[in-house]
């Protein structure tokens, strides 16, 4: 039995950049709650390097990123070097909100596996998570 099999999945929920919309993230966070799941909610405008030492810090085995202001692939592209730096590179990555479909591929490619658009269901999300957090 794996280590996340004894205890409860443990998944960071981050705001990147200056995205200052959260209302979304606190509906996911507190639905992943509901699901089982410990959360760790960052909070608006977080950097890469945060980001990356908070997962390192928690011991997570999700790293999710909430983000609605269109940053998403500058920020994926600073925040991958430094969680594979950190050996964060086995945990699940993945990212919700106003992603367009043009990026998705892009998002993958940077080891974002889970990518759930504005509007995805919250049972989608948390079967997801049980389903492939290590």
């Amino acid at each position: 039995m794996n280590d996340t099999a004894q205890r409860r999945i443990r998944v960071l929920l981050a705001k990147p950049g200056l995205d200052g919309h959260d209302q979304g993230a606190k509906v996911v966070a507190r639905a992943m709650m509901d699901a089982g799941f410990e959360v760790i909610y960052t909070g608006l405008r977080q950097t890469p390097e945060q980001v990356s030492r908070i997962a390192l810090d928690e011991d997570v085995d999700v790293i999710a990123l909430s983000s609605m202001a269109g940053s998403h692939l500058p920020f994926c592209r600073k925040l991958k070097p430094l969680l594979e730096a950190n050996g964060l590179d086995d945990k699940l990555w993945m990212i919700g909100g106003n992603l367009p479909a043009q990026d998705h591929d892009a998002l993958r490619e940077l080891g974002f596996k889970g990518i759930f658009p504005t509007g995805s269901k919250l049972d989608a999300i948390a079967a997801y998570i049980r389903e492939n957090a290590a």
